[in-house]
């Protein structure tokens, strides 16, 4: 939910907030959508619990900065129900060859790639790096894909396919470019961390989520 290190207030300790909320109903209808697309295959309503799932997406955001309900479960549940989501869409479109698998695997490799990371910056002292703003665009912009390219799916040729599938896959294209960018920079984020720790000799803090 935090943007920018730095520009929000600490993150609480609270749990009700509506913030997290909407992630845990975010994260709950997961299982929903993947029965709906591998099972019975009603795209439409999965269509919609995606559509669903990026409207809360930008809702718990919205709101955590509006009323200052940012909380430290939230920074976990947050991207959490984000990088699940993709992982379930990718799964279930190429499932219905509706994407080729090795764009499926650059995607997920992204995140085993950066997970990575996350020893060495316990090792430093430090938690997850907050999330970059880079990282929620590619985020919305696969969230924005991955119904496109349900409602196209090879063999649907009506006229909400004929719009949806050149839009589809330019979002997930321009999607998907920026969340390796935004792993790039995680990247650099973290050697210069460690470097500038070898320098002053002090380790810190930083709390939140991966972009």
């Amino acid at each position: 939910m935090t943007e920018q290190a730095g520009l929000v207030d600490e993150p609480s300790d609270r749990i009700w907030t509506v913030p997290n909320v909407l992630s845990a109903l975010r994260l709950a209808g997961i299982p929903l959508f993947l029965y709906l697309v591998l099972g019975p295959h009603a795209d439409g309503w999965a269509i919609m619990v995606l559509m669903a799932a990026g409207a809360t997406d930008y809702l718990d955001g919205k709101i955590a900065r509006r009323y200052g309900q940012f909380s430290r479960l939230g920074q976990l549940l947050d991207p959490a129900a984000d990088r699940l989501y993709i992982l379930a869409t990718l799964l279930a479109l190429v499932a219905r060859d509706g994407l080729p698998l090795w764009w499926a695997l650059a995607l997920i490799g992204r995140d085993v790639i950066l997970a990575g990371f996350l020893p060495v910056l316990r090792r430093h002292g430090y938690g997850p790096l907050p999330v970059h703003f880079l990282g929620k665009a590619a985020t919305f912009c696969l969230l924005f894909a991955f119904p496109m390219l349900l409602a196209s799916l090879p063999g649907t040729h009506d006229l909400l396919a004929t719009v949806c599938r050149p839009l589809g896959w330019a979002f997930a294209a321009w999607g998907s470019t920026l969340y390796w960018w935004a792993g790039v920079l995680y990247v650099v984020q973290v050697r210069q961390l460690v470097r500038a720790e070898g320098k002053d000799g002090s380790g810190g803090h930083v709390e939140g989520a991966r972009g």
